[in-house]
């Protein structure tokens, strides 16, 4: 049976179909090997720069993938070469089956080894849950933490929820899960003074900071690129603290890495908008209504929950669509060309 994907955005020509078996392959030869599951597209925190405090229209229950349904496309992505499972949302802590998903992702093996689960999340409910979670087979968190002042953290946020984000960095520092990360959205006016304490601040709880620039994914497309704080800012303030040490090796990953005076300890930079690395990046979305993105910036998105919720699409079938989205696949996301189009959806739909 031939699948056919259902895109939603611009359809763009395909010249020859991608290989039904082998390593999930684009047209620039980047080998795809980490699929980020989002599990809602609900938060308990509104960051200014991904959500509206009210008014948001949130996607109906009945659209949510079920978790057998996520089960079933993460097996089929694993046995196409998928190997890392990063859990997003929203906020996946507010997922009430959390702890059965990540042990149904962590136990697949379909011939490439174990699978590794992952889950970025803003911590509130880590606390609480961390035990089990490690228990279930989560091996890597990274946790959102944009200050470290009360004050900012209640404007940013719109809750005043910061004492719960550090109880959950704190167990989290207690676990043994590493690496440990701290995710921080630089933001000009608002944090940029904190650079340095909020890398201190990491270095106490054995964690790695990373900070990332602001990227157009807010879903009230009030993105300014002059209120961002770029990459270059990021290093010359930090520089002015430590000696900075470029780590080499860095693949595919999203973050440039410099030890801080001669290391162990380390800092990182996405600077997805000045400093792109779209040529070596391996990843692909799902988002929590079962859309496949290949770009967290795309236009289009191939849609697989009619395909999941008829009895007559198989595997097969997924996996078609699984790697024409990945054939698909852009060289980069070009935020940077005068007819770049920021994606309909926010942030907290996409999934990070």
């Amino acid at each position: 049976m031939t699948a056919v994907a259902v895109q939603i955005g611009r359809r763009r020509p395909v010249a020859t179909a991608p290989a039904s078996h082998g390593p999930l392959l684009d047209t620039h030869g980047r080998v795809h090997r980490d699929l980020r599951i989002s599990l809602t597209d609900r938060c308990s925190l509104r960051c200014t720069y991904c959500m509206p405090e009210q008014g948001n229209e949130w996607l109906a229950r009945t659209s949510i993938l079920t978790l057998d349904e996520i089960e079933r496309v993460a097996r089929v992505a694993a046995a196409a070469g998928i190997t890392t499972f990063r859990l997003t949302g929203g906020e996946p802590l507010l997922r009430p089956d959390l702890v059965e998903v990540v042990r149904r992702l962590s136990a697949i093996d379909e011939g490439h080894g174990p699978v590794q689960v992952a889950m970025t999340t803003n911590g509130i409910r880590l606390a609480e849950q961390l035990d089990a979670l490690v228990a279930a087979g989560l091996a890597r968190v990274n946790i959102s933490l944009d200050t470290l002042r009360r004050d900012r953290f209640a404007a940013l946020t719109r809750r005043d929820r910061l004492d719960d984000v550090r109880r959950g960095i704190e167990a989290a520092r207690d676990s043994g899960l590493r690496p440990l990360k701290l995710n921080a959205v630089a933001m000009r006016g608002v944090n940029e003074d904190e650079l340095c304490d909020l890398v201190e601040f990491a270095l106490a709880h054995d964690a790695e900071l990373r900070f990332i620039e602001q990227m157009p994914l807010d879903a009230g497309h009030t993105w300014d690129r002059a209120r961002m704080v770029t990459r270059e800012e990021i290093l010359h303030a930090l520089a002015e603290r430590w000696s900075l040490t470029a780590v080499p090796g860095r693949g595919g990953a999203p973050a440039e890495r410099w030890r801080l005076d001669g290391g162990p300890a380390t800092v990182g930079v996405i600077a997805s908008v000045t400093a792109p690395f779209c040529g070596d990046c391996d990843r692909l979305r799902l988002t929590a209504d079962g859309q496949l993105r290949n770009c967290l910036f795309s236009t289009d998105e191939y849609d697989l929950l009619p395909m999941l919720r008829d009895s007559t699409r198989t595997d097969a079938d997924l996996e078609a669509v699984l790697r024409n989205c990945v054939w698909a696949k852009l060289p980069g996301h070009a935020i940077d060309d005068p007819g770049f189009l920021q994606p309909d959806r926010g942030m907290n739909a996409i999934g990070g």
